[in-house]
């Protein structure tokens, strides 16, 4: 088998890490008043391969010989566990159906090139042989970009990049780098770090996600404010396509027509394979801290954010959670186990009692984080300016610690969502962005909707969301979701919640996705965010560009298999 990391077949992540609520006394009383169900003790240590019916390979023994031909037998892969782990990527859904025996259509091989030459073979094969081909990175996708088309009768191969892993080459006059499109995060930051360097782009999937990935779903990580989104990284990229390679050299900016830069990011392998990238780097600044403030409000934060990014002062990200994410967030701390951090909680419960006094509604309350990176004088300058906006909009600063465990604990949030999945908890998110102007009518629509879907439901759901990426003009919300499911009518009452969510998106002023991308999930709400128009330019563009449909067809526009079609079907059977 190739030498090449993959997520658990079966959920997020590695085998053997979980999120433990047992060593967390405030959260089984949160999820208790937030969606009424009692917390077990987690019984699932992993999920037995044996159990999962795979369909057959429907993969031609003459195609089969032609692939290995490119690839090699080792790097040609029908094995049951390969293409289930390629099937789709993890959206809540995905993670649902996998579970549960119900995959849809599955790849019938994976392949894995080693570099740029066996990329060109095998896409001028699928045109040769009518072939579809998925592109395929980390697998971290939650808009259901990954997944062939569910009447899909063509051979589906799925195009693995993991083999082609390698930071190439520096130019450190320019602050560019060359990397390979199968990079993993964390193995790109390695070779970066290596040589004093950092791409700065960190998104909630960065431990399993790739270079490649986040240009084709047009990427947003979590310190976008300083090191900007993948859009702003990304200076050149070599696209394979049948009938050549696309290579846009790393210019600092160009004035030659309409961007096929930008027209490649975000694509979603429709047209054509991402295979290597040049990115501007930063070097690694000397100082960085992450610091906390606590505001009264959620007005009031927003107030200061925006304040913060009117005064231009830099910041590396500046965040702020709502009430409700933020009771969650402290509900998630872990029971005392020393003296120190005896201490430090005994510290929290008074001062919640001096502000109280004080006259907060600490249940109102919402914390922000903020990272300043850069020399130490200039650090220090920057805090201060900081300190002084948050605290003319009500806020206290709470320092450094509260921050250093942000950081810490930045990446393990997905592992949450497999954990109440086993407790019959559905655990999902759905993000937008808009102009500061329409925030909080956004973040006000959102709520109602997904509450509406819960009244029709007849369920105790919960929703929470934090502002995570700010700009000049507006800023990105991110809302969480949850609220218990059935077996037999998950699909329906994801559907709801979900598509409600989305649609208050457009209608309060937002986007349908700020950074996970089209795919399948939000491809229903395409036609009112970029206009009925919009859609027919890239219509017409998907048609030119892969006129036999052989690129990872019905993503981003014109999907088949979409949540608002689940409603549709529920809505016939209903008579």
């Amino acid at each position: 088998m190739p030498n090449v990391k993959h997520m658990k077949w079966w959920g997020w992540g590695e085998e053997g890490v979980f999120f433990n609520w047992q060593n967390k006394p405030a959260f089984a009383p949160i999820v208790r008043r937030a969606v009424g169900v009692d917390l077990r003790p987690r019984e699932v240590d992993t999920v037995d391969f044996a159990t999962a019916r795979v369909p057959e390979s429907r993969l031609p023994d003459d195609l089969r010989s032609e692939l290995i031909a490119i690839l090699g037998a080792e790097h040609t892969v029908t094995d049951d566990h390969d293409r289930v782990v390629h099937w789709a990527g993890k959206a809540v859904m995905d993670i649902v159906k996998t579970l549960q025996n119900r995959f849809e259509r599955l790849p019938d091989v994976v392949v894995y090139p080693a570099d740029e030459q066996q990329v060109a073979a095998v896409t001028r094969l699928a045109v040769e042989r009518d072939l579809v081909l998925i592109p395929f990175g980390g697998g971290t996708s939650i808009s259901r970009s990954l997944q062939p088309r569910p009447e899909e009768t063509r051979t589906v191969v799925s195009v693995d990049l993991g083999r082609m892993n390698k930071v190439l080459e520096i130019d450190e006059t320019s602050c560019i780098a060359r990397i390979q499109a199968g990079t993993l995060g964390p193995d790109m930051e390695e070779q970066l770090n290596a040589r004093g360097w950092t791409l700065g782009h960190f998104p909630d999937s960065f431990t399993h996600s790739t270079v490649g990935g986040w240009a084709a779903t047009r990427s947003s990580g979590m310190q976008s404010d300083k090191y900007g989104d993948i859009a702003d990284i990304i200076r050149g990229m070599d696209v394979v396509r049948p009938g050549g390679t696309v290579r846009l050299r790393p210019l600092p900016s160009t004035s030659t027509g309409p961007s096929l830069r930008e027209m490649f990011i975000g694509s979603e392998g429709r047209l054509g394979i991402i295979t290597e990238l040049w990115v501007q780097v930063h070097r690694i600044a000397p100082e960085r801290q992450v610091i906390a403030y606590m505001f009264p409000t959620w007005e009031q934060g927003l107030t200061g954010i925006r304040q913060i990014k009117e005064a231009e002062i830099p910041t590396t990200f500046a965040r702020i959670s709502d009430a409700g994410e933020t009771e969650f967030s402290l509900a998630t701390q872990k029971a005392p186990t020393s003296r120190k951090s005896e201490i430090a909680a005994k510290g929290q419960e008074a001062l919640w009692a001096f502000m109280r006094k004080r006259g907060w509604d600490t249940q109102a309350m919402c914390i922000a984080y903020v990272c300043f990176e850069g020399a130490k004088a200039d650090v220090a300058r920057h805090r201060k300016a900081v300190a002084g906006i948050a605290k003319s909009n009500g806020a206290i600063v709470l320092g450094s610690g509260p921050g250093a465990l942000y950081d810490q604990k930045k990446f393990d949030t997905p592992y949450l969502r497999d954990f109440l999945l086993e407790q019959q908890i559905i655990g999902d998110v759905s993000e937008t962005a808009a102009p500061w102007s329409r925030l909080i009518s956004v973040h006000k629509a959102a709520y109602q909707a997904a509450q509406s879907a819960f009244d029709e439901l007849g369920v105790k759901g919960w929703i929470m969301s934090h502002m995570s990426h700010s700009y000049h003009t507006g800023a990105c919300l991110y809302f969480t979701f949850a609220f218990p499911f059935t077996d037999e009518n998950v699909d329906y009452e994801y559907a709801l919640v979900k598509t409600r969510i989305q649609q208050a998106f457009i209608d309060a002023g937002g986007t349908l996705s700020h950074h996970h991308g089209v795919g399948a999930e939000h491809s229903p709400w395409m036609d009112q965010d970029v206009s009925e128009e919009g859609v027919e330019v890239l219509r017409g563009l998907f048609r030119s560009a892969d006129p036999g449909e052989n690129f990872n067809p019905g993503k981003v526009i014109d999907s088949p298999d979409t949540q608002t079609r689940v409603l549709e079907q529920h809505r016939q059977q209903q008579g």
